[in-house]
């Protein structure tokens, strides 16, 4: 510890104590309201240090009081737990053919949202319906300020460049400086994410992925992502490419030159017209089909969980994980395709991970921007407010 002459600590030190005492209690209170004297058994600060860090929270406007506790013996004593108004966190999810757009108090409760249908025709199309959708949904919710906002994007980001690579279905998406402009926009800081990693985390926070050691998420719809999650952290790679597997060379024996090309929902579509569905404009429309017992439908549903298992196969042998979670678009009709995957992958391998559909839905990506964002907001709004 450094100190003076005297002996005595030194102004900034004593600051730096009184700001990681006051972070300590903080984070405390975020998994239960406590009273002071709970605070100080748990954490173990004296009780004059505990209430005088707890008057600082207060008067930052970062907790509050939460009710009383009365127990048998003894005083009643006041209950703390953080005010979720000290901030917000907003989360983007950009599709192609859907935006949505969550924003959350410091509790992680979402306070408004919009999700609206991706009708832009160019990058800066697109860009305006991000930002104009965005403040529409702050509007709503009365908020005056968002400490921070995660935007996830099919691609990759890259900070040098400050422009998105590999987004090969949003025409234009790559120009440098879009996301520049929309931090401009917006007024708030903003990160920017590939979305299978944060459909992974999301998975991880809230669905099938909580308590996994290391699970992977595969995104199946216009295109073919996968997000890893590894002790509970993001796994991104030296470029944050990590997880690109739709860039696999496809070794069957038919067309595709990718998996991608083999896997994502235009692959599905193809199938079913080649074996005969008619109409199949879509891959959710040849799924309904196939639930319907149409045998084409069903056997092109069937080729798809096939090459899933050879995906699958892949991502085993190279990272082991003990979860797979199947998502994206079609990955919601994954109830037609688990068994399939299953049954190939037995075939393939003597590597098994367990494999489940995502329980988050298309919410998966957008769960995981507001999960992300509200881990810089919660840091911000501490650090602005003390």
């Amino acid at each position: 510890m450094t100190s003076s002459v005297d002996g005595s600590q030194q102004p900034w030190n004593q600051q730096r104590l009184r700001s990681s005492n006051e972070r300590l209690l903080l984070e405390r209170l975020r998994a239960a309201p406590a009273s002071r004297a709970q605070l100080a058994r748990e954490t173990g600060l004296s009780k004059p240090t505990v209430s005088s860090a707890l008057a600082a929270l207060e008067a930052a406007g970062l907790v509050k009081e939460a009710g009383l506790h009365a127990p048998e013996r003894g005083r009643v004593a006041v209950l703390y737990a953080p005010d979720p108004a000290a901030g917000y966190a907003l989360g983007v999810d950009i599709g192609r053919d859907w935006l949505r757009i969550a924003l959350a108090d410091l509790d992680g409760t979402i306070v408004a949202r919009a999700d609206v249908r991706n009708r832009a025709r160019s990058s800066a199309a697109m860009a305006d319906l991000v930002v104009s959708t965005a403040h529409g949904v702050v509007a709503d919710a009365g908020v005056t300020e968002v400490a921070h906002a995660v935007v996830g994007t099919p691609g990759v980001y890259d900070p040098r460049a400050r422009r998105v690579r590999y987004a090969h279905h949003l025409p234009g998406w790559g120009r440098a400086g879009l996301f520049d402009r929309m931090r401009e926009e917006l007024g708030v800081p903003l990160a920017v994410h590939n979305d299978a990693n944060l459909a992974a985390l999301g998975e991880h926070s809230f669905g099938v992925g909580a308590g996994s050691r290391l699970f992977v998420y595969v995104m199946i719809g216009t295109g073919l992502g996968m997000g890893v999650v590894a002790d509970g952290r993001l796994f991104t790679g030296a470029n944050g490419a990590a997880g690109e597997i739709g860039f696999l060379p496809w070794a069957g024996r038919t067309e595709p030159d990718t998996i991608e090309d083999a896997v994502s929902a235009d692959a599905v579509v193809r199938a079913a017209r080649a074996l005969g569905v008619s109409p199949a404009p879509t891959a959710k429309a040849v799924f309904e089909a196939a639930r319907a017992g149409d045998p084409a439908a069903v056997a092109a549903v069937r080729q798809e969980g096939e090459r899933l298992a050879h995906t699958v196969a892949a991502v085993a042998a190279v990272l082991d994980p003990d979860l797979v979670v199947l998502g994206g678009g079609v990955g919601h009709s994954a109830d037609l395709l688990l068994q399939t995957v299953r049954d190939t992958l037995r075939r393939l391998t003597p590597l098994r991970p367990k494999i489940a559909a995502s329980a988050l839905g298309e919410d998966a990506v957008l769960l995981g921007a507001v999960a992300t964002a509200l881990d810089t907001a919660r840091d911000l709004t501490f650090a602005r407010r003390t």
